[in-house]
């Protein structure tokens, strides 16, 4: 009875954190908070509701550790790739973006590679 009720509460939990996601990627301003959002929330939320399903099916609870262990490996992977690709193709970004790692170091890239053709053409 006790394992129903932890059970219930884990998957309660997952729920709000998923409903809290997909409220957080309605309301972002750009692609970028939105991956951000959606990734960590449902990450969270897919956890828990996959915890309180094996509290109530003990039975399940390797393959639910398999599913787990998968979502912590490609909900961040899935993330990340899908904002590099965005950032490539130029995808707008809000104007509270004050940083931006990425675009100073490609363009520190891009100058020592104009360093080293002008080397080049020199030699």
């Amino acid at each position: 009875m006790m394992s129903e009720l932890i059970g219930s509460v884990a998957i309660l939990l997952g729920s709000v954190f998923l409903l809290l996601a997909g409220l957080g990627v309605a309301r972002m301003p750009d692609s970028y908070n939105r991956i951000q959002t959606g990734t960590k929330a449902t990450t969270l939320g897919l956890i828990l509701v996959l915890t309180g399903i094996a509290i109530y099916q003990p039975g399940w609870t390797w393959k639910l550790i398999v599913l787990i262990y998968f979502v912590l490996l490609s909900n961040p992977a899935s993330s990340h790739a899908l904002a590099r690709a965005a950032h490539r193709l130029g995808i707008f970004k809000t104007d509270a973006t004050i940083i931006d790692q990425l675009e100073e170091y490609e363009n520190k890239i891009a100058g020592q590679e104009s360093d080293k053709q002008q080397e080049q053409s020199e030699c």
